[in-house]
């Protein structure tokens, strides 16, 4: 390993306020998603796309150009990685590679490049891939991250209320579809071809391109609607949830590291380094990791106080 490998594995990673090199890229490299993400939309209005298709190109030929030197600096420099749980600098990189963020980071390369190599492929369709450049943001972003663990801390819950919207589905289609079948044959013809109308009217989006005319099929709507609310109110709940509890659980841990730390009334620098670590990963505000910080300070001398006291009582 060398110096600059590992510097350059610090610049491409998530920089921190004292790193403005590393800050640099991270915005540099945010700002070109989103310039690449509203370049796609522009394009595809016909006007723009035939009026300025060369600055397009040239604009698409720079985009690629940046994001595939970033894709081969980050498997280069992934061997600086001390955190990865392999030691090997091979292994290192096939981990990035294979991982979420390395699949993404070639996705947003091949759309450009596949062209090439399949001249016949709908440029429709790898327009629309090219979107996927926004989910690199997750480098900079723990938000897909933090929705996925927040449901998997809650998916016993959370798979419960699919359960309850499936069995809402599946009568609420069925009932429908025995409801209209002969008043609207072509807009209930089968339970399957119902579903669209009972997913719709479930989730409270209600397009009205299909409606019930009868007077049970108005019934079943009505109840239909009321499951629907109830079951996007407790999906909804359970996410909210899970993000509370989420957050509750890094303060708790936050607080316990600490505590440990002061525990000796010394925080060394090591302790210190890996406070603001956790700090910035859990996404704690200065002033509320302050605020704990003084907390466990008054405690600590309250319980000093309390265990003097007691010291004296025993010896009197």
């Amino acid at each position: 390993m060398t110096f600059t490998q590992s510097r350059i594995f610090q610049i491409l990673d998530k920089g921190d306020k004292t790193d403005k090199t590393s800050l640099a890229c991270d915005y540099f490299l945010s700002i070109l998603i989103f310039l690449n993400l509203l370049a796609v939309c522009l394009e595809s209005i016909s006007s723009l796309g035939e009026t300025y298709q060369r600055q397009f190109f040239m604009f698409e030929m720079f985009s690629v150009l940046v994001f595939a030197v970033e894709y081969l600096l980050r498997i280069w420099s992934m061997a600086a990685d001390e955190k990865n749980r392999y030691a090997d600098a091979s292994r290192r990189r096939a981990s990035y590679i294979f991982s979420f963020h390395g699949i993404v980071d070639l996705a947003a390369i091949l759309p450009s490049i596949l062209p090439y190599f399949f001249p016949g492929t709908d440029l429709r369709w790898l327009r629309v891939l090219r979107l996927l450049r926004l989910l690199k943001i997750s480098h900079y972003s723990t938000a897909l991250e933090d929705l996925f663990s927040a449901i998997y801390q809650e998916r016993q819950s959370f798979v419960a209320a699919l359960y309850l919207m499936a069995i809402a589905l599946f009568l609420s289609s069925s009932m429908m579809y025995l409801a209209e079948y002969e008043a609207q044959p072509e807009n209930f013809q089968s339970i399957p071809h119902t579903m669209w109308w009972s997913i719709i009217t479930l989730t409270t989006v209600g397009y009205g391109d299909v409606s019930p005319v009868t007077g049970i099929g108005k019934i079943v709507g009505a109840f239909t609607a009321l499951m629907g609310v109830c079951a996007v109110a407790l999906l909804t709940g359970i996410v909210a949830s899970a993000f509370s509890n989420q957050m509750a659980r890094r303060e708790a841990i936050f607080e316990a590291e600490v505590n440990a730390a002061m525990a000796d009334g010394v925080i060394t620098e090591d302790e210190a380094d890996h406070i603001e670590d956790l700090r910035g990963r859990f996404k704690i505000t200065e002033q509320h990791a302050k605020a704990i910080f003084d907390n466990i300070a008054e405690q600590q001398e309250f319980d000093e106080i309390i265990e003097e006291k007691a010291n004296r009582t025993s010896e009197d």
